[in-house]
């Protein structure tokens, strides 16, 4: 799914979140590994799927609370009309959890706690799992994979 001329051995990253200071974290997390590119960001969830069609990136890490579009709608959109791994981030409130089950009901990959602060010393657990998951998700060249499908 990597853009013409880009590295295959790259996986192509898509961070959408509402919060800049999350797309500066996240982007900084994704990219400290050489294996991944954050290949854009956006600010919402029609931006997400604007960008998704034209910058096909191999994953995305798509927040569930934004505004206008929110997470589900955009998961379902995007499971829809370009179907690819998707790993949600969420806020660890109860609300968050439920909403993040439904996600991966829905079709996400995984999910990601999101912090309310990365100043902790957390942030190097939060970014291998990050990066853990990325890897996991971009070894799907065919998703869904047959064997997941209904």
């Amino acid at each position: 799914m990597n853009a013409p001329g880009g590295d295959p051995r790259l996986i192509r990253v898509l961070v959408a979140d509402d919060s800049a200071f999350m797309r500066t974290a996240l982007t900084r997390m994704i990219e400290s590994d050489p294996e991944l590119r954050v290949a854009g960001t956006a600010q919402n969830g029609n931006e997400a799927l604007q960008k998704i069609e034209s910058l096909q990136p191999d994953v995305v890490t798509l927040d569930v609370e934004m505004p206008g579009l929110n997470g589900l709608d955009t998961l379902r959109q995007i499971m829809t009309r370009f179907p690819r791994p998707v790993i949600m981030v969420s806020s660890l409130t109860q609300e968050g959890a439920e909403t993040t089950l439904e996600a991966l009901d829905m079709g996400a990959f995984d999910y990601l706690p999101k912090q309310q602060s990365f100043a902790s010393l957390d942030i190097v657990r939060i970014r291998d799992d990050l990066v853990a998951k990325i890897k996991a998700a971009g070894g799907f060249r065919e998703f869904p994979p047959k064997r997941l499908r209904h």
